[in-house]
C-alpha cells in the first residue's frame, strides 16, 4: 500500500534533501531519524527512489507500523511511503486513519472532528508520539495518525 504525504511539509533532515545526495545516503538518513525514535520494528530498512520511501521490516505490531511509516512520510522531501511492513503481532485492528494537518488545525479541533470529543485530543498526541513533543505544535502538511478514528463527525 502507498500513502501520500505533503512533500514540502515535515522534519528537516539540515536541509538533506535540498541537496545532491543520492537515494542511498537519503535512506541512511532516514533510517537514523526513525532509528532515534526507538520504534520496535525488526530487520528494518528504508529504499528511496526520489520523493518516493519504502519501509521494510517486521513492526511488533499495528500502531508501530503506523507510526514508522508517518515518520517516515513526515520527512521533508517525501511525498510517498510504500509500506512493506509486517506484523508480527496477530491482532484485530481498524484499518489506519491518517490526517494531514491544515491551516489552523489543533488537536482539540482535530479530535472533535473524528472523536465528537475535543478533549480527547491526548489520544491523537500520545499515538503520534515521539514525533510531536508538545500538543500544541503540529504545523500544516504533517500527517497525524488517529487512533480508533473513521470518518470525521464534523465537516
Amino acid at each position: 500500500m502507498i500513502f501520500d504525504f505533503v512533500k514540502n511539509a515535515g522534519e528537516k533532515m539540515m536541509s538533506f534533501f535540498n541537496n545532491d545526495h543520492s537515494n542511498e545516503q537519503k535512506a541512511q538518513k532516514i533510517t537514523e531519524f526513525v532509528g532515534k525514535m526507538g520504534f520496535d520494528v525488526n530487520n528494518f530498512s528504508v529504499k528511496v527512489d526520489d520523493d518516493q520511501a519504502q519501509v521494510c521490516g517486521e513492526a511488533c505490531d499495528q500502531a508501530t507500523k503506523e507510526r514508522t511509516i508517518v515518520a517516515v512520510g513526515n520527512v521533508e522531501g517525501i511525498a510517498k511511503v510504500e509500506d512493506m511492513l509486517t506484523v508480527t503481532a496477530v491482532e484485530q485492528a481498524p484499518a489506519p486513519v491518517f490526517y494531514t494537518v491544515k491551516s489552523g488545525d489543533t488537536l482539540s479541533k482535530i479530535s472533535k472532528n473524528y472523536y465528537g470529543d475535543p478533549m480527547q485530543y491526548n489520544t491523537i498526541f500520545e499515538a503520534n508520539k515521539p514525533m510531536l513533543a508538545d500538543p500544541n505544535k503540529i504545523y500544516p502538511g504533517q500527517t497525524l495518525r488517529i487512533p480508533g478514528g473513521s470518518t470525521p463527525t464534523v465537516a
